[in-house]
C-alpha cells in the first residue's frame, strides 16, 4: 500500500477510537519524507512538523497524567517517570499495537529495507498521529487518546520504578541517620470495597513524616516513602 485511501484512514481512526473531521490531517501524519522524495506532488507535506508538535502534546498529556497519579512527587521524580514513558521504544511498541506501520507512506527504499518495522519511523509517526488528533479535535481529544494508549504502560512503569526505589532508599537512609527502620502506619481506608483509597504515613522513632495515598497499600507506602525522602533532604 503506497497511497492512503479513505478506507485505510477510517480503519486507522477506528483503532484510535477517534472520528476525524478532516482525514487529510491523518494522512499527513503517515507520510514519511522518503515518500515525497520520490514524488512530485507539491500539495502534500511529510509528517515531520506534526511529529514536532506531537512530541509537545504527548509530553504535556503525560505530565498531566503523572501529576495526577503521583501528587507527592517532586519535579525530578516526575521527569524520570516521563522519560521512562516517552521514548522511542515505548512509542514504537504502541505504534505496533495499532499496526501503524502498515498505513505508512514510504519511499521504495525505506519500504524494501523494512521501514514499516523501524522503531525510529514508527515512534515519529506515532507522535505525528497524536498531533493530528490534537489539530483536528483539540487537546481534550488528544489527551483522551494518550490516556487510553498509555494506561497499562504507565501503571507498569511507575509501579516498577516505585517498588525498586523509594522504600529501599528510605530504609537505607533511616538506618544510616537514625539507626532504625521506618514504620508504615495505615491511617485510613476510604471508598467502596472494589475501589478503596488507602492513606499511609511513615513514622521514624515515633515522629511522623511523609504521607501517601494509593489504590493499594503498597502503592500508598511507596508514595509515603517518596515524600519522606523529600522531607529528609530538605535543609
Amino acid at each position: 500500500m503506497q497511497a492512503a485511501n479513505k478506507m485505510d484512514l477510517e480503519e486507522l481512526a477506528l483503532k484510535l477510537s477517534y472520528t476525524f473531521n478532516n482525514l487529510n490531517i491523518l494522512e499527513q501524519a503517515l507520510i514519511h519524507r522518503s515518500f515525497l522524495n520520490e514524488k512530485s506532488d507539491q500539495n502534500r507535506k511529510n509528517n515531520e512538523r506534526l511529529e514536532f508538535m506531537g512530541d509537545a502534546v504527548l509530553s504535556a498529556a503525560i505530565s498531566h497524567l503523572l501529576i495526577n497519579k503521583f501528587p507527592d512527587a517532586d519535579e525530578g521524580i516526575l521527569s524520570k517517570f516521563r522519560a521512562r514513558l516517552v521514548n522511542e521504544n515505548t512509542l514504537a511498541k504502541l505504534a505496533m499495537d495499532i499496526e501503524l506501520g502498515k498505513y505508512l507512506l514510504l519511499g521504495k527504499g525505506e519500504y524494501l529495507t523494512g521501514g514499516r518495522e523501524k522503531p525510529s519511523i514508527l515512534s515519529d509517526a506515532y507522535e505525528a498521529v497524536i498531533a493530528a488528533v490534537y489539530l483536528d479535535g483539540g487537546f481534550e481529544k488528544a489527551f483522551s487518546l494518550v490516556s487510553r494508549q498509555f494506561s497499562v504502560i504507565m501503571e507498569d512503569v511507575s509501579m516498577a520504578e516505585s517498588s525498586r526505589d523509594y522504600k529501599t532508599e528510605l530504609q537505607e537512609q533511616t538506618q544510616e541517620l537514625f539507626k532504625v527502620a521506618p514504620i508504615y502506619e495505615l491511617i485510613s481506608e476510604k471508598g467502596p470495597e472494589h475501589n478503596k483509597i488507602f492513606e499511609v504515613e511513615v513514622l521514624i522513632k515515633g515522629e511522623r513524616f511523609g504521607k501517601g495515598h494509593g489504590k493499594a497499600k503498597k502503592e500508598a507506602e511507596q508514595r509515603a516513602a517518596m515524600e519522606t525522602l523529600r522531607i529528609l533532604k530538605e535543609p
